[in-house]
C-alpha cells in the first residue's frame, strides 16, 4: 500500500522537483519504519517454552513470565479499545486484537518504552496459532491449574 502511495505521490509531484524530493523521502521512510516494524514482529514473537512464558513487542516489550506465576491461559478473541486501557491488564494487540488471555498468580512488573512501570495481572495477547499456543502453556503448567 506505501509502495504503490510514493508511485502515486511522486508522478503527482513531478512537476515541483523540492516538494517531489521532501515526499519521496518521507514515503520512504515509511516504507523502511513499516517494512522494520514487521520484522521485528516476524523474528522476535511470543515464545512458550520450560521457563515460562515470553511475551514481545518488537523491541519495546520483553516480559518473561515463569510458569508458577501463570494462573490460568485460554483462547479469548478480543478488540481491546487502544485508547481505554483496563488497570492491570496488558494488551499486546496485532491489527488491534488479541487471541490469548493469561491470568497470574501474583502481579508482574512491565516496563514500558519510556520507563514508566506498571503492574499486570493480566496479558492478552495475539498469537497467529492461539489454540496451540494455549494448549503448549497448558501442558507445561501444574495438573492443578
Amino acid at each position: 500500500m506505501f509502495v504503490v502511495e510514493t508511485v502515486g505521490v511522486s508522478f503527482m509531484l513531478a512537476p515541483y522537483p523540492v516538494a517531489h524530493l521532501v515526499m519521496l523521502l518521507l514515503d520512504l521512510y515509511t516504507v523502511f519504519l513499516v517494512l522494520g516494524l514487521h520484522a521485528a514482529a516476524v523474528t522476535r514473537p511470543h515464545v512458550v517454552g520450560p521457563d515460562g512464558l515470553r511475551v514481545r513487542r518488537g523491541t519495546r516489550l520483553d516480559l518473561r513470565i515463569p510458569l508458577d506465576l501463570i494462573a490460568s491461559a485460554r483462547y479469548d478473541l478480543q478488540f481491546p479499545d487502544a485508547n481505554k486501557s483496563e488497570d492491570g491488564v496488558l494488551d499486546v494487540a496485532v491489527a488491534s486484537q488479541t487471541s490469548i488471555t493469561v491470568h497470574l498468580a501474583r502481579p508482574v512488573t512491565t516496563v514500558s518504552l519510556w520507563g514508566r512501570r506498571a503492574e499486570v495481572h493480566t496479558i492478552r495477547c495475539h498469537a497467529d496459532e492461539p489454540q496451540t499456543a494455549v494448549a503448549a502453556i497448558k501442558k507445561l503448567l501444574p495438573i492443578d491449574s
